[in-house]
């Protein structure tokens, strides 16, 4: 699980979303690991140069691959199905993350997300920030390896609400992308009551989990 925004580790048991999928935790049916964010060293900090965001970006990636992967491997007594999940900018960086190494990964869950990194560059741009926006690298996409990769993945969940500070539209967007690369996936868009908060996410991640992930995992 990524955090938002410039939030920690901590944060999805701060708002009680991991409380929300207690049940699922409990009964062994998930085992959830809540990593630390650098929103707060590259794109969110302005006091940064914009070149050096998009390196520490590309570190943070690094890191994902080479260090929280091995842990969680090692932590679940070897390979597994591993999915990456978040909540907004938490959401950008999962999908990101699973498009780059379906290797490592067998889906995303994104909520309420925006998969266009620009919309956090302030107009910055460079080969880093493209080989990062999902939205940008993802039409051009050909190596079959990769498109083969997540083109045989069962758990590619997208959601959002439509009600306020939320964007239906970015989640539109994947969808449409997605399907323009016949890659299968899954979106739901939520009616104007659910905003962009927490108490929709607490509502969101379990009902879908139970509806949608674990009843596909144990069909």
């Amino acid at each position: 699980m990524f955090p938002s925004a410039a939030a920690d580790y901590l944060e999805y048991e701060r708002f009680y979303l991991i409380d929300s999928i207690k049940h699922l935790i409990e009964e062994g049916k998930v085992k959830v690991f809540s990593i630390n964010s650098i929103n707060s060293e590259s794109w969110l900090n302005h006091e940064m140069q914009p070149r050096d965001k998009a390196v520490r970006h590309q570190q943070y990636n690094r890191y994902i691959e080479e260090e929280v992967t091995p842990y969680i491997n090692n932590a679940m007594g070897g390979r597994t199905l591993t999915m990456t999940a978040g909540v907004s900018l938490g959401a950008f960086h999962a999908a990101n993350v699973l498009f780059h190494r379906p290797d490592l990964f067998d889906g995303v869950i994104g909520l309420s997300g925006i998969y266009d990194l620009k919309k956090y560059t302030n107009g910055y741009w460079d080969e880093d920030v493209y080989f990062n926006s999902p939205m940008d690298y993802l039409p051009n996409l050909t190596d079959e390896e990769i498109l083969g990769q997540l083109r045989s993945k069962e758990h590619l969940h997208f959601l959002t609400g439509s009600g306020p500070y939320e964007d239906p539209n970015a989640t539109q967007a994947m969808s449409d992308m997605l399907a323009y690369k016949e890659i299968p996936h899954n979106i739901e868009i939520w009616s104007a009551e659910w905003s962009h908060d927490w108490p929709t996410w607490r509502e969101m991640l379990p009902n879908y989990m139970e509806r949608k992930v674990i009843e596909g995992a144990t069909a």
